[in-house]
């Protein structure tokens, strides 16, 4: 079977994208982790695929699937792909597209000088619906994580979050504590866990250990569940640029009951195809 596909990324978080409108798609979990090998395959963060809708309240249907071969809920750097990739690919001439994913719709707007707003959804602070293993929603958490306890917030974008607040993003053992929060029994469903300093009310620097990858140069659901924990946390304002390794993400959100705004660039890199 041979796939095209285009390369691209959303500040370093690096995509495979494939149109399966056009070509018929039917991939497993082990040629996803074949495809996302960077010995061995193409190499990548996660692979997306751009579906037909289901219905029609949205252009089309957004499916991810994490380098492990899991497919998983929500990715933000690869929304703004997705929405760069479908306008390039002229699948939709519409500059404001709705698409549907696992964890419900959310819309796409192409913005001018390469960059692309995502409307998130509303953040969900309900343990059960994360999901999270706890008595009672509240604004900190304490999680045992290798002999220690870490003060956590917790949040879903459409996927699991566990943010911590750090004094130094650099010296911050993401690796290891990363590891631990993603895989912790707490989270049933695993958890991508970030690593927040906060520098001012309008800016904070940001690592990820994403669920089912490792810690990436980007993550746009994280950026969103870092800069709402803050919040949470009476850290920062409502508007928010969040730097990460791979670059820098402006993050918007006004209270609860309120959905969360992402701005950021998105980048084909190549297109090409492969054999399975």
């Amino acid at each position: 079977m041979k796939i095209s596909f285009t390369k691209m990324h959303g500040l370093g978080n690096d995509f495979v994208v494939i149109d399966a409108i056009n070509q018929n798609i039917q991939l497993n979990s082990e040629q996803i982790r074949s495809i996302s090998d960077r010995n061995r395959g193409i190499g990548c963060d996660q692979l997306l695929l751009v579906e037909p809708p289901a219905d029609e309240s949205v252009l089309f249907n957004y499916r991810i699937f994490n380098a492990d071969g899991q497919e998983v809920e929500q990715c933000g750097n690869g929304a703004r792909c997705f929405a760069r990739f479908v306008h390039e690919q002229k699948l939709t001439l519409e500059t404001t597209i709705p698409v549907a994913t696992n964890s419900g719709n959310i819309i796409l707007t192409l913005e001018k000088d390469n960059l692309v707003t995502v409307n998130m959804g509303i953040p969900e602070f309900i343990p059960e619906h994360i999901p999270f293993q706890a008595d009672a929603e509240a604004n900190h958490y304490s999680l045992e994580v290798n002999d220690q306890q870490l003060d956590i917030g917790v949040v879903s974008i459409g996927n699991p979050h566990a943010v911590s607040q750090v004094n130094d993003i650099k010296t911050a053992p993401v690796l290891i504590l990363g590891a631990a929060i993603e895989s912790h029994s707490r989270f049933p469903n695993r958890v991508n866990a970030g690593f927040m300093q906060v520098i001012d009310q309008n800016m904070i620097k940001l690592r990820v250990y994403e669920r089912g990858v490792g810690e990436t140069q980007a993550c746009g659901t994280g950026a969103c569940a870092a800069m709402v924990i803050g919040r949470r946390w009476d850290l920062l304002d409502e508007n928010v640029q969040v730097m990460l390794t791979g670059g820098t993400l402006k993050i918007s959100w006004k209270a609860e009951g309120e959905p969360v705004f992402m701005t950021g660039p998105a980048q084909s890199v190549y297109e090409g195809s492969i054999d399975l």
